[in-house]
């Protein structure tokens, strides 16, 4: 049965507010879209763009605009989400793509990841989960979780071959706390938490962040948290 694109019109679509966040989804399930938008719509800062039932349909749709997050399922029945991940991504850049996902399967999470998603949240999680990581994304960050953290950084070490680390002489320019704040990068934390763990502001936080991404070449907190555990500049394991 072909699939069609549902670009539903609501008053939300229409605001112009640069705070909204804009954000579109791609499930073949219509109960479970019709739950997302009231869910992203309840809250004053989210609206939907547009829904469709597959990440082909959308694609081909030369009418839709480029959300500020897409929410894709991996398993969309006809297809595999993640079959057209990276081309979602290229259709409708700058938009940030969010997998939301039944399936508890690791590497297809991991997979989706390397292909460009900024975030994987699974469907059992309470309702707050998901919008928190809808605004995470959307600003920049990466929603892991500390499972997936747990394992894209299990697989870093266990590719990790036991030699001179070429990087060294970048790691030798951070400052004792600069070494302490990608420690805690490398453990998921956010800035607040980072913030209030180390006694500082928000702002400081900040600050030390675009030094160390500065002197090792990164990016984003992302990059810099694979970086520490490929570079095992993570937390010590206490001494036995």
């Amino acid at each position: 049965m072909e699939t069609t694109t549902v670009a539903a019109q609501t008053q939300h679509d229409v605001v112009t507010d640069s705070a909204i966040i804009k954000v579109s989804i791609i499930d073949d399930h219509a109960i479970i879209r019709a739950g997302l938008r009231m869910l992203l719509e309840n809250n004053s800062r989210m609206s939907v763009l547009w829904e469709s039932q597959t990440a082909t349909a959308a694609i081909a749709d030369a009418s839709l605009a480029n959300p500020d997050v897409i929410l894709l399922d991996l398993d969309l029945g006809v297809e595999k989400g993640l079959d057209h991940l990276s081309e979602l991504l290229e259709r409708f850049t700058p938009a940030r793509i969010l997998v939301l996902t039944a399936l508890q399967d690791t590497a297809q999470h991991l997979a989706a990841v390397a292909s460009g998603a900024s975030g994987v949240v699974v469907k059992e999680q309470a309702p707050e989960e998901l919008l928190k990581a809808v605004e995470g994304v959307r600003a920049g960050e990466a929603w892991l979780g500390k499972p997936l953290m747990a394992a894209v950084m299990g697989n870093l070490a266990s590719e990790t071959k036991e030699k001179a680390d070429p990087e060294a002489e970048k790691i030798s320019r951070l400052t004792p706390r600069e070494t302490e704040i990608v420690s805690l990068v490398s453990e998921g934390l956010n800035g607040e938490k980072i913030a209030i763990q180390l006694k500082i502001s928000e702002a400081t936080v900040r600050n030390h962040l675009t030094s160390i991404l500065a002197k090792l070449g990164l990016a984003n907190k992302f990059e810099l948290a694979v970086y520490a555990h490929r570079h095992r500049l993570g937390p010590k394991a206490p001494k036995s």
